[in-house]
């Protein structure tokens, strides 16, 4: 990278260049006077960007020497420049001192561009809020903070700014949500400028953090429980992000406000700083809230690592120490600003400032595994965390490796209380982290999981793992990988069970066509055809004297399905083909319900061990429409599935056909907003002109558009009753399975917490908590239908804890 001083001259020697050029004038100049102005913007851009990273210059004179340049181009570029200095405060938190710093050089320098700065960041905030865009309102708050330690905003009116965030804790029937964030805005903020406030206003400040205790001695804490990793609160507790930030700031106050971790530039400056003449925020007022906001879902903090973990090297700080928030809340800004660009961000976080002063690779690690486990959803998509500590232990080979094995050994040995939405991305990157590093592990260290039951956490994690390594390899590699000692627990071979294929079995109904349907697939018969073998099949639901025509036929499918997919059992596409090949005869035999529950009982019983071509399938048989999600859902849940119940790839299937659900109605949704605002135009457009053909036209095209809303608007409606449809029949089939078992439970006088109901009422909490944004809008029904008060206290325990989400 080039010296940033050397850069600045480069930038002023250029400038020269063209004030030359430019009274030189000639045809080189004309062309190029348009794309000039523009050079020199990028150019400011590049250099306000990078400023703050790796450079044989001090941060200081490198400060100092951009501030020099933006103060000569503020005549000219002061816009520009306003807007990269909002948009870095928004977007570059990880570098918040070094900008706060900038603008305090700017404003030292020229007072007038200092507060139209402070203008420009309140309107921003106003934006942000208005847009529900919490994240970005929250840094620009915190940089606006800073500015206190910079001379560029006075203390009082920041305090007066945090007084109107808490006084949001006073206001009447609005959800919890609201307040909690306005707490932890100025919570969050004082770390930075809890210092200079009690300096200056230490009378406002105690009664200000005594307005918040009380807030959050009264807040209820209902949703706890559904968003912890784990349930026990040992080796670590796990603490609500509110409740462990106060208690943060509570010690970080006993010590004085005396922090030891933040970057702060502007204290070389402060002799030119203090010098500078300060600016008062205007009031601000927090925006009403709306039925439209969406306020951010509350958290728990994450925690595997205390200071007994890092035997060697720096200390890592306390749970409750201040510098414990400022070093994870800097990495999740780091990952936040470069997680699109792996290696970046894997290098920006190994490069972390003061690294040397902190357990980095400890700190790392826990972050990303914090953000991956966030519940409900991640931050990012998962694969961008594996991704991430892939490239990470690229770049520490020597260290980095040992950290993340140590996570795994302990996360493994706390599976017993672990989540089971957890435990679900836990195994998923495990297994597509040991792809990349040749499966290699010390499977031996874990033969403790060999002598328990299988129901049991562990021996099903490992079970778990080895079969999603299984789809990301094959199977005989994973049988030379594992000690012979886990043969329990390696996945079966992937086969085909094709009932026709044996003689043995040709006394069995149906053999016959069987044998007779799959020529006539072979020799490439057409579809009547076929359905004419078929019409041979007995019923097994009729009686021989029955004359009322032909209901659903259980074997009719059997045979039919079994045979194409014995077929094309050779790959994913040839499957694929098939039932895109057959597709009618598919859709003329599942014409009624059972026939739907049955087809996907046949794909179940041929490639029963086989799990992921089950999903596919599945997947391709929703997709093709030939059957529909209430079927899949219907079929999870049956008695045939009981056995299945507790494994990975029935919530994969069951997830992925809600998804598919959600993605079906939102897309109807889409094409009616985009056929009112196309209607909207039109009407528009007729108003504004006078012809009397363009009326007659409009005419035309107003009635077709009508027609194409009064449809959409019926097919919205279709969807959305389909979507709850879903819903109500999910949850129908968890109380009854989970009611069953607890009245069994007790009456049989026995613990009823056994680990199948330990997955089954997590899976429950999963489908709240996946889908919480889709099952709001259904909230009246599902509390007059199915969660009412006489339900067991159980189950209604997870209903309430996903209200609370959002209460």
């Amino acid at each position: 990278q080039p010296v940033m001083s050397k850069l600045f001259i480069s930038v002023v020697s250029w400038l020269v260049a063209f004030a030359i050029n430019h009274r030189v004038g000639g045809q080189s100049h004309k062309r190029r006077r348009t794309s000039e102005p523009i050079e020199i913007e990028d150019r400011l851009e590049s250099l306000i960007c990078r400023v703050g990273e790796k450079s044989t210059s001090s941060l200081e004179s490198n400060l100092e020497g951009l501030a020099g340049v933006l103060e000569a181009d503020l005549p000219n570029y002061k816009n520009k420049i306003l807007r990269i200095l909002c948009a870095v405060a928004r977007l570059l938190p990880e570098k918040l001192t070094v900008y706060t710093t900038l603008v305090g050089l700017l404003n030292a320098r020229n007072y007038n561009f200092g507060g139209e700065f402070v203008e420009a960041m309140i309107r921003q905030l106003k934006e942000t809020l208005k847009a529900n865009l919490y994240t970005e309102a929250l840094y620009l708050v915190r940089f606006l903070s800073d500015l206190v330690n910079c001379h560029v905003i006075a203390a009082p009116s920041m305090v007066a700014m945090f007084e109107n965030f808490v006084s949001v804790t006073q206001e009447e029937d609005v959800p919890q949500v609201r307040s909690d964030w306005f707490v932890y805005v100025v919570l969050s903020s004082l770390p930075w400028v809890g210092k200079e406030l009690y300096e200056k206003k230490d009378v406002e400040m105690d009664r200000l953090l005594n307005q918040i205790d009380g807030y959050l001695k009264r807040r209820l804490k209902t949703h706890v429980p559904m968003l912890q990793v784990w349930t026990a609160e040992k080796p670590h507790p796990q603490e609500e992000y509110l409740d462990c930030l106060w208690a943060q700031i509570q010690k970080l106050k006993k010590d004085r406000w005396q922090e030891r971790h933040i970057l702060r530039p502007y204290i070389a400056f402060d002799s030119v700083l203090c010098e500078a003449l300060q600016h008062n925020l205007p009031p601000f007022t927090p925006p009403a809230h709306t039925p439209d906001c969406q306020y951010p879902v509350p958290r728990v903090v994450f925690r595997v690592f205390d200071y007994t973990d890092a035997p060697e090297g720096p200390v890592m700080p306390g749970s409750h120490s201040v510098e414990r928030f400022v070093i994870e809340e800097n990495l999740h800004n780091i990952i936040k600003s470069h997680w699109k660009e792996r290696k970046t961000c894997a290098a920006q976080l190994l490069s972390y400032p003061g690294k040397n002063k902190i357990p980095l690779n400890y700190h790392i690690v826990e972050v990303i595994f914090g953000e991956l486990f966030q519940l409900p959803c991640p931050p990012h998509i998962d694969v961008m965390y594996t991704t991430l500590l892939i490239e990470l232990c690229k770049l520490q080979p020597g260290s980095l490796p040992q950290v993340l094995a140590q996570a795994t050994e302990m996360m493994y040995m706390r599976l017993d209380t672990m989540n089971t939405t957890c435990i679900d991305r836990l195994l998923n990157w495990f297994s597509h982290h040991l792809s990349n590093f040749q499966f290699r592990w010390s499977w031996d260290d874990w033969a403790d999981c060999l002598a328990m039951d299988a129901d049991k956490p562990k021996p099903k994690f490992v079970k778990e793992v080895l079969e999603k390594c299984m789809r990301l390899s094959y199977h005989q590699r994973i049988v030379d990988i594992v000690p012979p000692t886990f043969s329990a627990l390696i996945p079966a071979e992937p086969i085909f069970f094709y009932k026709y294929q044996d003689e043995a079995n040709s006394k069995c109904a149906g053999y016959a066509v069987a044998i007779t349907v799959g020529n006539a697939i072979k020799n490439r018969a057409s579809n009547e055809e076929i359905l004419t073998v078929l019409k041979d099949v007995p019923n097994p639901n009729q009686e021989d004297d029955d004359d009322e025509g032909e209901g659903f036929n259980p074997l009719k499918i059997e045979v039919f399905l079994q045979t194409l997919l014995h077929l094309a059992a050779k790959s994913f596409s040839h499957s694929f083909s098939a039932l895109a090949k057959f597709h009618e005869i598919l859709k003329a035999l599942t014409d009624c319900d059972e026939g739907k529950l049955h087809i996907l009982r046949v794909v179940y019983e041929v490639w029963r061990n086989h799990p992921q071509m089950i999903s596919v399938l599945v997947d391709k048989l929703i997709r093709t429409q030939i059957v529909d999600c209430a079927a899949v859902a219907n079929w999870l849940f049956s008695p045939n599935m009981a056995h299945e119940f507790t494994r990975f790839y029935v919530w994969e299937i069951l997830h992925s056909t809600i998804r598919k659900m959600n993605k079906h109605v939102q897309k109807i949704q889409k094409e009616l907003e985009e056929a009112k605002e196309k209607l909207e135009k039109q009407q528009h457009k007729k108003d504004s002109g006078d012809e009397e053909d363009m009326e007659r036209n409009s005419e035309d095209e107003d009635g077709q558009l009508e027609e194409q809303i009064e449809r959409l608007q019926e097919k919205v409606e279709s969807a959305q009753s389909e979507q709850k449809n879903l819903f109500l029949v999910i949850f129908q089939r968890f109380i009854m399975m989970l009611t069953e078992h607890l009245v069994r439970c007790e009456t049989g006088s026995v613990d009823f917490n056994t680990p199948w109901y330990k997955n089954c009422i997590e899976r429950l909490q999963q489908i709240f908590l996946m889908h919480h944004v889709t099952i709001q809008q259904y909230v009246g029904t599902l509390e007059n239908l199915l969660f009412t008060a006489e339900l067991d206290h159980h189950i209604l325990a997870v209903y309430q804890q996903f209200c609370a989400l959002q209460l």
